[in-house]
């Protein structure tokens, strides 16, 4: 099993017909020339950031993804982190680990809360966004969502209400998920200005790309009580470094992060059916393009279509 280029011989490279990206292998332009014989590349998954999309273009190489594989697991993973912390499931847990006896009680939790009747703020309202603004008006919230890419009408298809611009979602949302890909007018895009905007009792949520959040500006946050809550699956920097802000407060059970903040390891897409979803999806796209030119789920017609012109 190959875990870096290097790990792969030259000749088999220059076998490779197309390349399927997993894990954290990135498709760059080191690779392309090795692989100098492919036809498309391909990420298993649904963000495409680790494709050098541009440099496929050049090159006359379709660069895919698999967009749908994922939509139950990320959206119900999201929710799962929402509940974890207004209902104060992982605290309680720990509270009772320590001292089963001592702790079998009732305790105060400030986020503590029913959901019923508040609002859930998608950012981002694709796929998975529309399956986690779902699952949240099925337990009784209100569901708002901000996504300038989103045609007219989506909000009378599924229910939801459109909001014209982040600002307004985040001032108005009692629980902010967040569902985009990262793009360079996402990166970071949930910044301290953004952070700012969120009411003191909010709970933020992201299961999309790490670099959408600040770390920083939510840990600033959370400390300074300028928001409620933080659900965390994905993060800038994976594994994190271990003497960040967070994570230190976190392991010293610093009082301002107990029951405030619940961290999962970049889990949420996973499950055995999602797993075999996503290569039976992967492996599907690219035999119907290699056998049958039929291209689909492609993120660089934009850069195809350029050098195709030039």
């Amino acid at each position: 099993q190959a875990s870096t280029q290097a790990d792969i011989a030259d000749e088999v490279w220059e076998l490779a017909d197309a390349l399927m990206i997993w894990g954290r292998l990135r498709c760059d332009k080191k690779m392309l020339d090795r692989a100098k014989n492919t036809r498309m590349i391909l990420r298993m998954g649904v963000g495409f950031d680790a494709l050098d999309i541009e440099e496929a273009g050049k090159r006359g190489i379709p660069a895919c993804n698999v967009p749908d594989y994922g939509t139950t697991d990320v959206a119900d993973h999201a929710i799962g982190l929402m509940l974890s912390l207004t209902r104060g499931i992982v605290q309680v847990h720990k509270n009772i680990v320590a001292d089963p006896v001592g702790n079998w009680r009732t305790i105060d939790i400030p986020q503590m809360r029913r959901v019923r009747g508040s609002t859930f703020g998608v950012v981002g309202c694709g796929r998975i966004g529309t399956a986690a603004g779902l699952r949240a008006k099925a337990l009784g919230m209100n569901v708002i969502f901000y996504d300038p890419y989103v045609p007219d009408g989506k909000d009378q298809s599924v229910g939801f209400e459109r909001r014209d611009t982040l600002e307004d979602l985040l001032c108005e949302a009692d629980v902010v998920s967040v569902h985009t890909p990262l793009t360079p007018e996402t990166d970071s895009m949930i910044n301290a200005r953004a952070v700012s905007c969120m009411k003191d009792d909010a709970i933020l949520i992201t299961t999309a790309r790490g670099r959408v959040v600040d770390l920083d500006a939510v840990t600033e946050a959370l400390e300074a009580n300028k928001i409620a809550a933080a659900g965390l699956d994905v993060l800038p920097e994976e594994p994190p470094e271990p003497d960040h802000r967070l994570f230190m407060a976190l392991k010293a059970g610093e009082d301002w992060t107990v029951g405030r903040v619940v961290v999962t390891s970049h889990v949420a897409w996973f499950s055995p059916d999602g797993a075999r979803d996503c290569r039976e999806k992967a492996a599907e796209t690219v035999i119907s393009y290699l056998a049958d030119g039929v291209l689909k789920n492609c993120v660089n017609k934009h850069f195809l279509k350029n050098e195709r012109s030039a």
